[in-house]
């Protein structure tokens, strides 16, 4: 097979990309377009200079590649992608190794990408975006006057040449950068909105993945070096040096980082209808709790890295036809490979004055003959006069030398001895480049510490700091809701009760795997209300009241404001209750959990007086009444079940909901259990009720016998209420029988009241009172014999099918 070629762009990156293509056997002729110095001057390699790839010249493009007999075109910058490059040559039956113009907002926008990010639970930076400058200056004066020490990051939605994310010193000087990009459109049409997000510290790994939208490899992962002065100080430039494969980019991490970060991607752009086919960058921060998180998505090579990372590519790897079978869907057919014990680095000179103002015109010359062996030259900003066969500057970052060698630190010294034969007036390059895989490699003759091993004592005691407003609002007479000590301390006699009377209560309870909604859809708050809610929930059918409250909270790698909002929620559940937050345990544990994963679990405390403890069993008898207290929904129990019906009818947690239109099916799944402390106290203290039975996994039909007699059945009719929509979506959508829907869901009752006839009415009247909607569901009736059940639900038949 000979192929004839079109790759578009200038760069270093699409002179390594043609330096590897032209290895190929099956590779005929190589178009540049407009190409550079180095391009103007391979074999089989033609520069178009007049066409450069920007829309105005899309159809005198795909005007040369028909007449040309061009096989494959291979796109190199990101803008002619986001214009839709790729479809205009598709148009005519040319494979395009580069993803569509959807594909490519991945890059285009980075509320789109962050939003994308959160939808298919890929680790990433916290953040909020802002379409509207006074809306995002309130929320920088917020974060000011609330969370003075939080490290945020602002980046201007699209493409900004490389320079629209800066890293505020103040919060002031974050309000000056958003005047300048929304309000003076520093970066035009790309500042329209904007993402404040958490500033992440680490180690950042680039990963580029060449994908057909199915199938995927991944490249050796290589760390590059943006800033142009050394030790990574001074301005920000498309990059001044990289290497691969990075160190830090551990066999185990690089597994987590497939599963948890590229799979996810490269799926999730799949499903959602925007299949990836081409090259996929992916920036990723190592945290230094050692969890990986994205911190961008580019759509095209990256340069330096590219320079780095195909020199690894061994000799049996056909790089022209492993780009037209990812073009043409089925890159599983090809092999790829990668050098074996190789790293590879990358030095980029640049003019002197880059990033900012510099010459250009500046001759080049390059002695080939003290070149090491397998170092190579790559040219970016240059150009070649034909007519004095002379090589000129004419970019910022001029040109590269490459090594490869069998480790890292001879592929750096290799690399500074190719150096050595590029001169050119007044240029400049890092002396440091791999600086941090060596500081990393130091590592092993130094201590390990606690930080080390992925737990920060830092993150733990912010976390302290940015709760204690919060808890402290639940204090109660009997504590202080002081947090951060080693415990905390009740006075039972402060809130009123005498000890020689009072018995103590307590009840533990997680909230199972609606955690994993709130995981997937980023609502943590509502979780800690469910938390409060399934133990003091627990206490009160019981007859007591609830006093404190203890939580615990548990992840792999702590992030503060996933934490925070959880655990504001506790507070909230816990005012609900009447109930102190005395105390908590956040425990970090690196392994445990995978990445934006975490457990909880909660324990209340309340008294009862010895008189008033609930069930009176004793005192029940066929006749008493059954009140049923109306659930806010699902509650917590039930979701794994919920879960797999929503897969089953391919609905996601960002979707409208099927049952509550106003809201997603995210927001909808994870309304709060309901708390029933404070609207039942008062029928507890007047002595009015016989027995609670809190509806919780086992439904209706085996939570109330866990309140009544062995000799007495509750007998529940279904047409006494109205059952949620909710609960007749999840039978139809996922045809659940009947028995099985009862035994797993509340049905719209939350908890139930067991009363004598002659108390009803005043029951009733305090419920209304605490505005609670309340229903008379059934009555307890003798059993016939032993071994019947303790609970049997009456037409049940017909409840779905009620309006």
């Amino acid at each position: 097979m000979s192929l004839n070629i079109l790759v578009l762009g200038n760069g270093g990156r699409e002179h390594a990309i043609v330096w590897k293509l032209a290895q190929s056997r099956s590779v005929s002729k190589i178009y540049v377009a407009p190409g550079n110095g180095g391009t103007a001057t391979m074999s089989n390699v033609v520069n178009i200079p007049e066409l450069t790839p920007v829309p105005a010249n899309f159809e005198k493009l795909q005007q040369f590649a028909v007449s040309h007999d061009i096989d494959l075109v291979v796109p190199g910058p990101e803008q002619p992608l986001i214009d839709g490059v790729a479809t205009v040559f598709q148009k005519v039956g040319i494979p395009v190794f580069g993803p569509s113009a959807k594909a490519a907002i991945m890059e285009g926008s980075k509320s789109f990408s962050k939003e994308f990010m959160r939808r298919h639970n890929i680790p990433t930076a916290t953040y909020q975006s802002f379409d509207n400058y006074q809306t995002a200056k309130d929320y920088v004066l917020g974060l000011e006057k609330n969370e003075p020490d939080y490290k945020f990051v602002i980046k201007a939605d699209g493409l900004a040449a490389g320079k629209g994310v800066v890293i505020p010193s103040s919060h002031e000087e974050a309000v000056e950068t958003l005047h300048k990009i929304m309000v003076d459109k520093q970066f035009g049409d790309a500042g329209d909105s904007v993402i404040i997000e958490e500033f992440l510290e680490g180690d950042e790994v680039s990963l580029l993945t060449i994908s057909d939208g199915y199938s995927y490899f991944s490249l050796p992962p290589a760390q590059d070096h943006k800033r142009i002065g050394e030790n990574d100080t001074g301005l920000n430039t498309g990059g001044m040096g990289a290497y691969a494969p990075a160190p830090i980019a551990t066999p185990r991490l690089l597994r987590d980082i497939e599963s948890n970060i590229i799979k996810a991607t490269i799926d999730g752009l799949r499903k959602d209808g925007l299949p990836f086919v081409g090259v996929l960058f992916t920036g990723i921060m190592v945290t230094k709790g050692g969890e990986a998180k994205v911190l961008e998505y580019n759509v095209r090579f990256g340069d330096p890295e590219t320079q780095s990372v195909l020199t690894l590519l061994d000799d049996a790897t056909d790089f022209a036809q492993v780009m037209l079978a990812a073009a043409e869907h089925r890159l599983d057919s090809v092999n790829i490979g990668i050098r074996k014990n190789a790293f590879a680095t990358t030095v980029v000179l640049a003019a002197g004055g880059y990033p900012e103002s510099y010459e250009k015109g500046n001759e080049i010359k390059i002695d080939a003959s003290i070149l090491p062996k397998d170092s190579y030259i790559f040219q970016a900003g240059t150009a070649f006069d034909k007519a004095k066969n002379t090589l000129f500057t004419s970019g910022g970052r001029v040109i590269a030398a490459t090594a490869v060698a069998e480790t890292l630190e001879q592929s750096v010294q290799k690399a500074y001895i190719a150096v050595e034969s590029i001169t050119f007036k007044d240029s400049y390059y890092r002396k440091d480049i791999a600086h941090r895989a060596f500081k990393q490699q130091d590592i092993n003759g130094k201590s390990i510490t606690y930080a080390d091993s992925g737990v920060s004592v830092d993150n733990g005691n912010l976390l302290i700091q940015k709760i204690k407003n919060k808890v402290k609002s639940t204090r109660r007479s009997g504590t202080d809701s002081d947090i951060g000590g080693f415990g905390g301390i009740f006075d039972l006699e402060a809130a009123g009760y005498k000890t020689s009377e009072t018995l103590l209560v307590g009840a533990t309870d997680g909230v199972g795997t609606k955690l994993l909604i709130a995981q997937e859809t980023n609502i943590h708050d509502t979780v800690g209300i469910d938390l409060v809610a399934m133990n003091v929930n627990d206490l009160v059918v019981q007859g007591a009241e609830p006093l404190f409250f203890l939580d615990y909270f548990a992840t792999g790698s702590l992030d503060t404001q996933i934490a925070t909002d959880f655990i504001s929620g506790v507070a909230d559940g816990c005012i609900e209750s009447g109930c102190a937050l005395i105390g908590g345990e956040t425990s970090e544990m690196p392994g445990m959990y995978g990445p934006g994963h975490y457990d909880t679990n909660g324990t209340a405390v309340g008294a009862v007086l010895k008189n008033n403890i609930l069930p009176k069993i004793e005192n029940m008898q066929a006749g008493d009444v059954l009140l049923g207290l109306a659930s806010n929904g699902i509650h917590s129990n039930g979701y794994s079940l919920v879960r797999r019906i929503i897969k089953h009818v391919d609905l996601s947690w960002e979707d409208k909901c099927p049952w509550e239109e106003s809201i997603t099916v995210g927001q909808a799944t994870l309304v709060p259990t309901k708390i029933y402390v404070k609207q039942l106290l008062p029928s507890i203290k007047e002595k009015l009720l016989l027995g609670l039975a809190h509806i919780t996994g086992g439904g209706l039909v085996e939570n109330i016998p866990r309140a009544l007699p062995e000799q007495l059945q509750a007998q529940i009719d279904m047409t006494t209420w109205e059952v949620p929509p909710v609960f007749k979506w999840l039978s139809k959508a996922g045809n659940v029988p009947d028995e099985d829907i009862l035994r797993t869901f509340n049905m719209g009752i939350g908890m139930v009241l067991i009363i004598k006839k002659q108390n009803v009415a005043r029951v009733k009247e305090l419920l209304r009172e605490a505005k609670e909607t309340v229903y008379e569901i059934g009555h307890l009736a003798a059993k016939q014999h032993a071994k019947e059940p303790g609970c049997i639900v009456q037409n049940v038949e017909n409840w779905i099918n009620r309006n």
